[in-house]
C-alpha cells in the first residue's frame, strides 16, 4: 500500500512542479518515501482536526521540498488535491516553502536551512513539560547539516534525553551544485549523531518497512537519528543522482517520460 501511495505522490510532485514551472524536484523525489511512511502509517495526525493538542508534530526542515509535502498532505486529506495546481502561483497559499499560518498540517515555517531541528527540540521539550506525550519528527537534508545550528540543537536534545524526538536525514549525498562530501564532508555521519547522545539508525530511505520499524521502535531513552540513505530524483531515470536536478524543471517531453516511469 505505501509503495502505491509513494508512486502517486511522486506523480503528483512531477505534475505540481510542471504546472508551476519551478520547484526542487530532485529532493522532492528523494524524500517521498520518508514522508509517505510518516503520514500514512506513523504520525498521529487528523486532517479533520489538524490542531488537536495531542497530535504528533512533523517539521520539514528542508522546506524547499514543499511540493512533496503538499502532495502528501493532499493525499492525506489536509488540502484539496486540485489546489496543487496553484503551487507557487500569485496569491496561492502553497508557497515555495511551507507556511504554518496557511496550510493545515504544517507545523513550522521553514526555508532557511538549519531552523527545523531547533524548532523540533523546542516542540519536544514542550511535550515533556505539558505531559501530553506528543512526538516530534523532523526531516533534514544532508547538505543542511553543514549549518551549525543543527549541531547546537542536537547537543541540547542529547543533553535533555528527548526520547520523543526523531530526526530523519534525507541522505541523498547531493546538495545545490555538488556532492555533500566534496563540499564539506559529513561522514562518518552516524558517529557524529551518536557522539551527541542520540540513538542512531542507518537504513534504506526507500524501504517503507525499514522506515516504519525505525519510526516505531521502542524508546532507547534518548533522541533518535535516522540516517535514511536515498537517491536524489528517485523513480525518474534521467533525474536520479544528478546534481543539476536540484531545482531544474523538466520539459514537456520529460514530464511525459517521468510520469510513464512512475506509472510502470
Amino acid at each position: 500500500m505505501l509503495a502505491d501511495i509513494a508512486r502517486a505522490v511522486r506523480r503528483s510532485v512531477v505534475r505540481t512542479i510542471d504546472a508551476a514551472r519551478a520547484g526542487h524536484i530532485g529532493g522532492d523525489l528523494s524524500v517521498t518515501d520518508i514522508l509517505t511512511t510518516l503520514f500514512f502509517s506513523v504520525l498521529d495526525v487528523d486532517a479533520a482536526a489538524p490542531l488537536k493538542p495531542e497530535r504528533d508534530r512533523f517539521i520539514l526542515s528542508k522546506g524547499h521540498c514543499a511540493a512533496a509535502l503538499y502532495s502528501v498532505l493532499a493525499l492525506r486529506g489536509f488540502i484539496p488535491e486540485e489546489e496543487l495546481a496553484t503551487f507557487m502561483q500569485p496569491l496561492s497559499r502553497l508557497n515555495g516553502h511551507p507556511n504554518r499560518r496557511k496550510i493545515p498540517g504544517v507545523e513550522a515555517n521553514t526555508g532557511p536551512l538549519g531552523h527545523g531541528l531547533p524548532i523540533g527540540v523546542g516542540s519536544a521539550v514542550a511535550s515533556k513539560l505539558s505531559g501530553t506525550g506528543w512526538r516530534t519528527f523532523v526531516v533534514l537534508g544532508d547538505g543542511e547539516l553543514q549549518e551549525g545550528s543543527n549541531w547546537e540543537a542536537a547537543m541540547a536534545a542529547g543533553h535533555r534525553k528527548l526520547d520523543n524526538l526523531c530526526a530523519i536525514v534525507d541522505r541523498n549525498r547531493l546538495q545545490q551544485g555538488a556532492r555533500t562530501e566534496d563540499t564539506n564532508a559529513l561522514d562518518p555521519l552516524a558517529d557524529k549523531w551518536t557522539s551527541f547522545g542520540w540513538e542512531t539508525i542507518e537504513l534504506d530511505g526507500h524501504d517503507h518497512a525499514a522506515l516504519h520499524a525505525a519510526f516505531t521502535a521502542p524508546s532507547a531513552g534518548k533522541p533518535r537519528a535516522i540516517i535514511a540513505n536515498t537517491l536524489k530524483g528517485k523513480g525518474v531515470s534521467f533525474i536520479e543522482d544528478r546534481v543539476e536536478w536540484h531545482h531544474k524543471v523538466p520539459s514537456a517531453e520529460q514530464v511525459v517520460i517521468a510520469l510513464e516511469e512512475l506509472s510502470a
